[in-house]
């Protein structure tokens, strides 16, 4: 039986993501073309793959077991065609990154421009998720994430920043009618603006100064899911919603022009910057590898 090594990409992307339109997203195909390549896959096997609802889209028992056995095999193939590269001039394919938000407005700008001017034979595809993933399940070739979040397998090569911190702040017009924080727990009598994760969680805001750490958990008119809606946050703070706590960075630009005014400062907490993972356990494609020499070229403070 002659099976398309494409329709078992398909299904394995598919399958991965759990969903078709997901799938599309990590493979860079469209929803409809995997839908096909799936069906076209299970016809010629003769077996359901994928068991599909309005909602979810998940392996049978018999699609579990082509999807364990199919895995590292797709990987050696595409690890096979990757030698071909390094027989060439410069490095060709698509390098796909995981990342946050926070990277790819803070970090990947100032990066990325060069990068693909150095290497015009590379495409570079972002996937912008807040949760840690398994970059090699989730069709990707790295990820960006801050060290408490790194698994012990990977390797990490520091990226952007090495030293960041949080910031309060707020519109002028709302600290003129609300006041002034002095103390981290005056937030409490404050319409603050909150973000929720992917998990639900709406973490506590944390404060440090002179080793003494201050957490408090505000409330507000006001929560984001965090990931594309942060820009909504710090628009609604630009417009005197309330108290927002975000990366110094992502605030600057509006303390520079004065829509908003920093508050606490002698209380913001400093973290250690992010960092480029992937693993170690496979042959580095020639496109990340390209990229990870490339960062480390890049100077930051």
């Amino acid at each position: 039986m002659k099976i398309d090594l494409n329709d078992l990409n398909a299904f394995a992307a598919v399958a991965r993501a759990k969903g078709f339109r997901d799938g599309a997203r990590l493979s860079g195909s469209s929803a409809s073309s995997l839908s096909e390549a799936v069906r076209r896959l299970e016809s010629q096997l003769g077996v359901r793959l994928l068991n599909r609802t309005t909602r979810s889209v998940m392996p049978t028992e018999a699609g579990q077991r082509l999807l364990e056995r199919l895995t590292p095999a797709l990987d050696e193939v595409e690890a096979a065609i990757d030698v071909v590269n390094q027989f060439r001039s410069r490095p060709m394919g698509t390098l796909r990154l995981n990342v946050p938000v926070s990277a790819a407005k803070l970090v990947l700008p100032s990066m990325l421009p060069a990068f693909l001017a150095a290497y015009p034979d590379v495409r570079v595809e972002v996937i912008t998720d807040e949760s840690f993933v398994d970059v090699i399940a989730a069709g990707c070739d790295a990820g960006i994430r801050y060290e408490e979040r790194l698994e012990q397998d990977m390797i990490a090569v520091p990226i952007g920043p090495r030293v960041q911190r949080l910031a309060a702040a707020a519109a002028p017009a709302y600290l003129d009618r609300r006041g002034r924080p002095k103390h981290p727990k005056e937030l409490l009598n404050h319409a603050c603006i909150r973000g929720r994760f992917s998990s639900g969680t709406i973490y506590p805001w944390e404060f440090e100064r002179n080793g003494k750490v201050i957490v408090v958990d505000p409330d507000g008119p006001l929560i984001v899911h965090v990931g594309g809606a942060v820009d909504l946050a710090v628009d609604a703070a630009v417009a005197g919603t309330g108290v927002i706590y975000l990366f110094e960075d992502w605030l600057r630009p509006h303390f520079t022009t004065g829509a908003l005014e920093p508050i606490l400062e002698s209380w913001w907490q400093s973290f250690s910057g992010p960092f480029l993972y992937y693993s170690g356990r496979q042959l580095v494609p020639a496109p990340l590898k390209a990229f990870i020499d490339f960062v480390r070229t890049v100077p930051f403070q």
